[in-house]
């Protein structure tokens, strides 16, 4: 079953961010746009990797409107003794949540409920707080957050231009697609 169009359920869950714990709810992320990044664990290989390099491109997200969260079936208090003892991790402004009760793991369908943890995930949600963009990677793959920007600019095109599509590797600027009017409901 597909997540397009889901409404993200109601939530509240304790953060790490600017070196202070802090609550996030889902009346936080109504009215903007939202990056959901879903990893297995803290303390691990591929996810700091994958957090930095979000961390470097996060200033072009809040420029953009969209704020970022990163999210773990860990603690905060987990997420603040990775901050403190790892450089990678150090470098993240962007709030860490902690899902010890696996309840946006399983509200994103994320959850590998044999171990506890979440699948690699990214979920853009809309200022309407549904999900419009997501994809589930293996556990050993990284992600990208360029690529990952760049979608998340298509996103914000198309749900301001409604009759317009971008196709594959658009940039902002870049030429967009008007489909027919007998084709846009079937897209």
């Amino acid at each position: 079953m597909s997540l397009i169009n889901k409404e993200v359920s109601d939530f509240s869950v304790q953060a790490f961010q600017d070196n202070a714990f802090k609550t996030v709810a889902k009346a936080d992320i109504m009215g903007k746009w939202s990056v959901f990044f879903f990893y297995p664990a803290d303390f691990t290989f591929v996810c700091p990797t994958e957090l930095e390099d979000l961390a470097n491109k996060y200033a072009e997200f809040k420029k953009i409107g969209c704020e970022v969260y990163s999210v773990s079936c860990d603690t905060h208090f987990v997420h603040k003794a990775w901050h403190d003892t790892s450089d990678r991790i150090k470098k993240i402004q962007y709030p860490m949540l902690a899902d010890p009760t696996q309840a946006l793991a399983k509200d994103f369908d994320v959850l590998i409920e044999s171990s506890g943890l979440a699948e690699r995930g990214t979920f853009v949600v809309n200022p309407e707080g549904k999900i419009v963009a997501y994809e589930v990677n293996a556990g050993n793959v990284g992600r990208n957050a360029d690529e990952l920007f760049r979608k998340v600019q298509a996103l914000q095109f198309v749900h301001e231009h409604g009759d317009e599509v971008c196709p594959a590797k658009w940039q902002p600027g870049a030429e967009t697609l008007k489909p027919s009017l007998d084709l846009v409901g079937q897209l």
